[in-house]
């Protein structure tokens, strides 16, 4: 989270381009996205699923590694799940074989689905309230102690940052009052945000909502269809990544 911090007060940016391969020519697309959007970029996010999809996925996750310069945290969005183990072989493919500075993780299966990859200078995201609205949320459930399974997975997750700062929480830009309040919750935690643009996430109520109060910063807002289908991808991302600015300096004058 160091290093995602130094990357978004160098940067002043906020934007974590999404890498979601599809199409024709993804290699020479995958190269051309990171090209021109570095400059713009507090991070780069893969999706494994659509590298697995092809028969050169690991070996193309491994050269796209190489493209993203060295100062840009790229985190491997898998959503890994497991346990004990199998996790540690999970985290050894993203760390050890991919080269991820963090992983997405889904914790389930409790603190022993998150331990596994919370290795020194690695940052691990963890799903408290994703951006999908499914027609039976389990996040949602209220349980009997207070709150919901999505308050509970931030609680641990903030029960455990002080022993394992590089942890954050993955919460989803189409619910602003979750948002919101996963961070009262959360006040210093990293949130990687997704579901801004085709998922229908209000990029103003996303800042609003789930900036750091301390400083205006401990959101990475996730953006990957409207870069990678853009003619211009850097100039998409410069756009985005100025309207987020806008939206910073309107709610946090004093502190960017």
């Amino acid at each position: 989270m160091d290093q995602l911090t130094r990357r978004a007060q160098t940067t002043s940016s906020l934007l974590c381009v999404g890498l979601d391969p599809v199409g024709e020519n993804v290699e020479n697309r995958l190269r051309e996205v990171v090209e021109q959007t570095a400059e713009y970029a507090a991070g780069f996010k893969p999706n494994l699923a659509f590298f697995l999809a092809r028969p050169d996925g690991v070996a193309l996750l491994q050269r796209l590694r190489e493209w993203i310069p060295s100062e840009v945290p790229m985190i491997l969005d898998g959503k890994f799940g497991d346990i004990a183990n199998t996790a540690e072989r999970y985290a050894a493919f993203a760390y050890d074989i991919i080269g991820a500075d963090g992983v997405t993780v889904n914790p389930y299966m409790g603190d022993d689905a998150i331990m596994p990859f919370a290795r020194p200078g690695k940052a691990v995201f963890v799903l408290a309230k994703t951006s999908n609205k499914p027609a039976h949320s389990f996040q949602d459930e209220q349980l009997v102690r207070g709150g919901t399974l999505s308050d509970l997975a931030a609680d641990v997750v903030q029960d455990l940052h002080p022993q394992h700062p590089d942890l954050g929480l993955v919460v989803g830009a189409t619910n602003a009052d979750a948002l919101a309040r996963l961070r009262l919750r959360c006040p210093e935690l990293w949130f990687l945000v997704p579901g801004v643009g085709a998922q229908g996430g209000d990029l103003a109520a996303t800042v609003q909502a789930g900036c750091r109060h301390s400083d205006g910063l401990g959101l990475l807002i996730n953006t990957s269809r409207s870069i990678w289908q853009a003619a211009d991808a850097g100039a998409a991302a410069r756009d985005l990544t100025e309207q987020i600015n806008a939206l910073r300096s309107e709610r946090f004058s004093a502190t960017i």
